[in-house]
């Protein structure tokens, strides 16, 4: 027993140098591989019973919240049960300092983003499914990463957002008090309009529009007597934002013919311009 269990001992205690500074031994390198099976049992129990409470839509928001967490959990697990075990890691820090300051200065904006990806996913400032405008861009949200956030434009293109832009930008949420909106659209008229009537007309043009809410009463404001014009403001309601654009086109069509069947003139400025005989 003895003669098997001596080779053993001896094998457990050989001696690998790593460089100059780092020494380790069969042991050593057993306890950090069981450290690590048991910090992944820890982690995947704990993710099984944190899962067991959340919905779906809550399960994929923290999938990213969690993979950062198992990053920094296994970072500090190795460098305690390192120290513990007796290596000095202080040489090859020490040698690597110049490197890993370049290293962190080049992923400088990498970590922001994954920083701003978990604020995002635990403040829940943008969800999937919302309609958002960033640095001008609008897009309806497909996917939340821990680095960056999809986006579908109007034009169906992917919009691929770095979170930290949502820590440094304006942002715009159109969904965030609820699906319905308030738009407006503006126009002039000339001093001349019955403004009553093309007040009713406007509404009904509005009512007549399938995605325009009916509950939700569009109106006309009057903005201003302007230079030229009158200037109003046809103002409705919407559930439908990511179709906005198409929206506004549409009522504008619909304004535009109602103006020429009516010979309502859009006004514009004029100048007028005098000439004079200098010869004479």
């Amino acid at each position: 027993m003895f003669l098997i269990q001596n080779p053993f001992k001896k094998f457990l205690s050989k001696e690998i140098s790593i460089g100059d500074s780092i020494i380790l031994n069969p042991k050593a390198i057993l306890i950090i591989l069981l450290a690590f099976f048991i910090t992944w049992l820890f982690l995947k129990t704990v993710k099984k019973i944190v899962y067991k409470a959340l919905s779906e839509d809550a399960k994929i928001k923290f999938e990213s919240i969690f993979s950062f967490f198992n990053y920094f959990v296994y970072v500090v697990v190795a460098l305690i049960t390192i120290n513990t075990i007796g290596i000095d890691l202080t040489g090859f820090l020490a040698a690597s300092a110049a490197l890993l300051v370049g290293v962190g200065l080049a992923l400088q904006t990498f970590i922001q983003d994954i920083i701003s990806g978990v604020f995002i996913i635990a403040d829940q400032t943008v969800h999937v499914g919302d309609i958002i405008q960033i640095d001008g861009q609008i897009g309806k949200v497909e996917n939340i990463k821990l680095r960056t956030t999809r986006a579908v434009t109007r034009d169906n293109k992917v919009l691929i957002i770095p979170n930290h832009m949502f820590l440094t930008k304006i942002l715009y949420n159109w969904t965030e008090n609820g699906s319905l909106i308030r738009e407006s659209v503006s126009f002039g008229v000339s001093y001349d309009t019955n403004v009553n009537m093309l007040k009713d007309k406007l509404i009904e043009i509005a009512l007549e529009h399938p995605l325009i809410h009916k509950d939700k009463r569009p109106f006309v404001l009057f903005d201003d007597f302007g230079k030229s014009s009158l200037n109003f403001t046809l103002v409705f309601s919407m559930s439908n934002s990511f179709n906005l654009h198409k929206v506004k086109s549409d009522l504008r069509f619909s304004m535009n013919k109602f103006f020429k069947e009516n010979g309502i003139e859009i006004p514009f400025p004029q100048r007028t311009v005098k000439l004079i005989n200098t010869n004479t």
